[in-house]
C-alpha cells in the first residue's frame, strides 16, 4: 500500500477554489488501492550496504522530461477558466540560470499544483508561471540520464507527504511526521533562525507548523511543539538496536555551527552519542570513507548547498556531485553488495504531470513526484520502473535487507512497512554487474577540496 493513512481530513480545501471552476471533463485523482508487494527475497544475501543520496527541489519532469519510456511529456497542463485546460511546452533552463530562489513550494503550493489530481494549478499563484513549466538542459543532466541508461530510473517515486524539504527529510529517516493520530508536521519550523537550526538547535522561538484533523485549512499556524521530536521512532533507533553501522553526511552551517541534518530534529539522536559518532561533516568525507573501505551499512548523503540542485544556489555542480558519490561506491570494494537510491526531496514547485496516488480521503497526501535513480550491481540495465514507490519504500528495502522490523504500523502513521518494495528494479539472478563509471564535468577532487559554503541547501 502506497498511501500514508486514512481518516477524515479536508486536505483539498485549498484546491476547491480551482476545482469549482474547472472543466467538467477533468478527472480527479484516482483512489489508491493496495499495491501488490514484490516477491519476498533474501535481500541480505546480496545487499550489505544501502546509500540514500538526497538532492534538492526538482520534479521528475524538470529533470527527465522526454526520457524514452518514462511518463514525462515535454508539455504541461495550464489551468484555464472557463473552458478546458490549455497546454504549454516545457522550456529549457539551466541549473545555474534559474531565476530567483525557485518557485514557491510549501504545503499549500503543493495543494494548488495538485488541484485534486488535475495537476494543472501550477500557473495559478505566481506572476511568472512559465518558470515552473521547464526542464533542465540535457547537457547539464547528462550524468543523471547516463545513470538511468545504465541502471534504473523509477518514474513513480512520491514523497510521503505534500510539502517541502523539512518533512521530506524526516520521512526519509522515519517514514512519518505524525505527532498524534490526528496531527502531523507540515512545512518548516519558523521563528527566528529556525531553519538554521532545523531542529533541537533552533532558536527557542521556533515552532513547527502542523495540520490537524479539525482544521479544514491546513497551514503553518504554529500550533505544534518546538522542533525537537520524540513522538516517533527513526531508523537510528532500529539500526542502533541491531548494532548496524550508519552515517548521515551533512553540511555544516556557519550561522550557528550546527549541521543541516534531519537527525538534528530528533531528540535522542541530537542529545545522544549518535550525533557525535554517526552524523558527519563535510559531505565530501563520504568520498574519503568509501575509498578507505569504511562504507556504513546504511548511509544518507546530503550535499553542500551549491551541489544540491536547488535553484537558489545558481550552481551546476549537483549532477557531478552525485556522479562522484556513485563512482566512489562503484570503485570501492563494496560495490558488489550495495544499493544506491538517489532522490530529490521535493518537487521544488516545478511542473509535473503525474497525479500522486491518494487515499480515499487524503490526510497529508503522497507528495508531487520526484526523480529516483537506483544504482546497484543487481539493478536492471536501462530499466524504467513504473511501480508506485514512496520514500517509505527505501526504508522498507533497508529493513528487508538487514532483517529489521518496521518502525511501526500504518495505523500509527508509519509508512515503511506497507510501502511498496522496489524489488521490481532488481534482478538477483544475475551476477553482480561490473561498474561503469559515470562521466561528469567536475571530478571527485573538486568536491574533496571544496570549501563548505556554510549555507543550508534549503530553508524550508
Amino acid at each position: 500500500m502506497l498511501t500514508k493513512r486514512f481518516g477524515f481530513f479536508s486536505l483539498c480545501a485549498l484546491a476547491c477554489a480551482l476545482a469549482a471552476c474547472a472543466s467538467p471533463s477533468g478527472g480527479a485523482a484516482g483512489v489508491a488501492g493496495a499495491i501488490p508487494q514484490g516477491a519476498t527475497l533474501p535481500l541480505g544475501k546480496y545487499i550489505k550496504h544501502v546509500v540514500i543520496v538526497v538532492q534538492e527541489n526538482r520534479s521528475f519532469d524538470n529533470l527527465f522530461a522526454g526520457y524514452p519510456g518514462a511518463d514525462a511529456p515535454m508539455y504541461g497542463r495550464l489551468f484555464k477558466s472557463p473552458g478546458p485546460d490549455a497546454t504549454a511546452p516545457l522550456h529549457e533552463i539551466t541549473l545555474e540560470g534559474d531565476p530567483g530562489s525557485g518557485p514557491p513550494h510549501g504545503f499549500s503550493n503543493a495543494i494548488w499544483d495538485w488541484n485534486k489530481g488535475r495537476m494543472d494549478g501550477f500557473n495559478t499563484y505566481t506572476s511568472v508561471p512559465t518558470a515552473l513549466y521547464s526542464y533542465v538542459s540535457r547537457k547539464e543532466t547528462k550524468p543523471y540520464w547516463d545513470m538511468a541508461r545504465e541502471w534504473v530510473l523509477a518514474d513513480h517515486m512520491f514523497p510521503t507527504e505534500f510539502g517541502p524539504s523539512f518533512t521530506a527529510h524526516l520521512d526519509l529517516i522515519a517514514g512519518t511526521t505524525d505527532l498524534t493520530p490526528t496531527k502531523t508536521v507540515i512545512d518548516v519550523p519558523y521563528g527566528a533562525d529556525a531553519f538554521y537550526g532545523w531542529g533541537c538547535a533552533a532558536n527557542k522561538s521556533a515552532r513547527t507548523a502542523v495540520a490537524t484533523i479539525a482544521d479544514p485549512h491546513p497551514s503553518p499556524s504554529g500550533n505544534g511543539p518546538f522542533p525537537c521530536f520524540d513522538q516517533w521512532r527513526t531508523m537510528a533507533d532500529t539500526l542502533d538496536a541491531a548494532k548496524l553501522s550508519w552515517r548521515y553526511y551533512a553540511p555544516v552551517l556557519s550561522q550557528n555551527g550546527g549541521l543541516w541534518s534531519a537527525f538534528q530534529a530528533i531528540r535522542n539522536v541530537y542529545y545522544g552519542p549518535d550525533w557525535k559518532n554517526n552524523v558527519v561533516s563535510p559531505p565530501s568525507q563520504f568520498l574519503v570513507d568509501t575509498a578507505n573501505g569504511n562504507l556504513a551499512a546504511v548511509t544518507w548523503v546530503i550535499p553542500e548547498a551549491q551541489d544540491s540542485d536547488h535553484p537558489a544556489t545558481h550552481s551546476n555542480t549537483g549532477p557531478s556531485w552525485v556522479a562522484s558519490v556513485v563512482n566512489a561506491v562503484g570503485q570501492s570494494k563494496d560495490w558488489d553488495s550495495t544499493a544506491i537510491f538517489i532522490v530529490w526531496d521535493d518537487w521544488g514547485g516545478y511542473y509535473d504531470n503525474v497525479a500522486p496516488p491518494q487515499p480515499n480521503v487524503p490526510f497529508t497526501g503522497n507528495g508531487i513526484r520526484v526523480g529516483c535513480l537506483i544504482v546497484s550491481p543487481y539493478a536492471k540495465h536501462g530499466y524504467v520502473s513504473h511501480t508506485d514507490y514512496q520514500f517509505g519504500s527505501i526504508l522498507h528495502f533497508i529493513e528487508d535487507a538487514f532483517n529489521l522490523p518496521p518502525l511501526g504500523t500504518l495505523a500509527q502513521g508509519y509508512t515503511d512497512g506497507t510501502s511498496t518494495l522496489p524489488t521490481d528494479s532488481f534482478d538477483f539472478t544475475q551476477k553482480p554487474r561490473t561498474f561503469v563509471p559515470i562521466a561528469a564535468p567536475y571530478p571527485p577532487a573538486y568536491f574533496r577540496h571544496e570549501k563548505p559554503s556554510g549555507k543550508a541547501p534549503d530553508d524550508d
